[in-house]
């Protein structure tokens, strides 16, 4: 039976394999760059992959200054090292000495096109994003119940402001369903009618890992809502399409939760600040007033009242003394006499007047007794009338017509039996 190996023992034998292949010393390959890291020391970190496989690959700070653009995921690239084993992970990688950039890969060609066609159609407008509410009553999570961006919202949430509720809707966040299940739960979220806000999102990834936030789906879904939505997908340069047609763009889950709520801390020390601002408003308006009336009661007019009351006993001596020259009683009998004077005046005038009328009505009775067709009757006079027509002249008669003659004290029927021209 053969003694047992130590991990060390293997994973140094399996590097010395790779280090002793000459194939291995100088590789050259072409794929498409994936969960890209730049570390803070300068060094890159990120996978190398085609449609079937990976590769993890590495390039050191010294070897980056080389490289004549900026690296990012969905990057195809062509990568010249050497492959060799990480003993404390125990997996191979390239290292990488050079890189190029040999194209887009498939799946950011994808999402570039996919954002282009929202954009013309209007997604990303500003006049179709909704303000957040400034105290939201309850808040809507849309993420993986099991990842860490669930208890970090939380967390800050209850911490910054624990007066808002919070509504978990655990959703699948990786994965060929995921589309399909973060739209449905917005759309679950934007009917519960106490939510007020929506926070949808995971931690970081590769571009294969938040892929499901750059589908149609979930663009339709959070472009429809009328629950304002907050996107929180990955790290802070991550950009995904929900984060476009979202109405605000967290950097990450945590910063989301930051900016959905307000800092209670915050909000304690601006009322504190409001409260001192008016007591001293309030004391200062105070002091004025105080001052104001202490100026007032030293006022002469009311240290020395009589002062001010002098003009006025005199001008009301002289006006009553006006009023006993001109009493009531007196003006009253002055309008009697002015009255009884124009009653006798407007009788005198009314009697000429009545007289004038009744002289002239007799005059027109006598001119219409005289005109009226009674009294010409009575004077010989008659009127002939053919079918209730009057008759004027002789030649609006014919032979045989009939006719009415009105004499002054009857109506005589006769019939025209012959005529002479005047």
């Amino acid at each position: 039976m053969k003694d047992p190996l130590t991990v060390t023992a293997l994973t140094r034998y399996i590097k010395y394999k790779f280090t002793s292949d000459p194939h291995l010393h100088d590789v050259r390959l072409e794929g498409e760059i994936s969960n890209f890291k730049h570390h803070s020391r300068g060094h890159f970190y990120f996978t190398l992959k085609d449609e079937t496989a990976s590769i993890s690959a590495i390039m050191f700070k010294s070897d980056t200054r080389s490289v004549s653009f900026t690296p990012q995921d969905g990057d195809n690239v062509t990568v010249e090292g050497s492959i060799s084993i990480f003993e404390k992970a125990g997996s191979y990688q390239i290292y990488v000495k050079q890189m190029s950039q040999s194209g887009v890969g498939q799946l950011y060609q994808n999402y570039l096109k996919l954002k282009a066609t929202l954009e013309a159609e209007g997604y990303f407008d500003a006049s179709h994003k909704q303000s957040l509410p400034q105290f939201p009553t309850a808040i809507a999570l849309l993420t993986s119940a099991t990842g860490a961006a669930i208890k970090d919202m939380i967390s800050t949430i209850k911490r910054r402001f624990p007066l808002t509720a919070m509504i978990v809707y655990p959703t699948q966040v990786q994965g060929q369903t995921a589309a399909a299940a973060i739209a449905k739960n917005i759309q679950r979220a934007d009917a519960y009618p106490e939510v007020d806000l929506i926070i949808v999102g995971r931690g970081g990834g590769s571009i294969e890992d938040l892929w499901a936030f750059n589908e149609r789906i979930v663009a339709d879904a959070i472009y429809q809502a009328k629950t304002p939505i907050i996107s929180a997908v990955g790290h802070e340069t991550d950009f995904t399409i929900a984060d476009f047609v979202a109405d605000l763009r967290a950097p990450t889950p945590t910063g989301a939760a930051e900016m959905a709520v307000p800092n209670q801390v915050d909000l304690q020390a601006t009322i504190k600040e409001r409260m001192n601002r008016l007591e001293s408003r309030l004391k200062s308006t105070l002091q004025r007033k105080e001052e104001t009336l202490s100026y007032l009661l030293n006022h002469p007019v009311f240290r020395f009242p009589e002062r001010t009351v002098e003009p006025y006993v005199k001008t009301l001596t002289e006006l009553k003394h006006r009023l006993v020259q001109h009493t009531p009683l007196e003006k009253v009998k002055q309008l009697a006499n002015q009255f009884s004077a124009l009653k006798l005046t407007l009788t005198h005038q009314y009697t000429q007047r009545l007289n004038t009328l009744e002289h002239r009505l007799d005059s027109l009775r006598q001119s219409i007794h005289l005109n009226s067709p009674q009294t010409r009757l009575e004077q010989g006079y008659t009127l002939i009338l053919k079918n209730g027509k009057l008759i004027k002249r002789g030649a609006d008669l014919k032979i045989q017509d009939a006719v009415d003659i009105t004499f002054s004290d009857g109506v005589v029927n006769a019939t025209i039996t012959g005529k002479e021209d005047a």
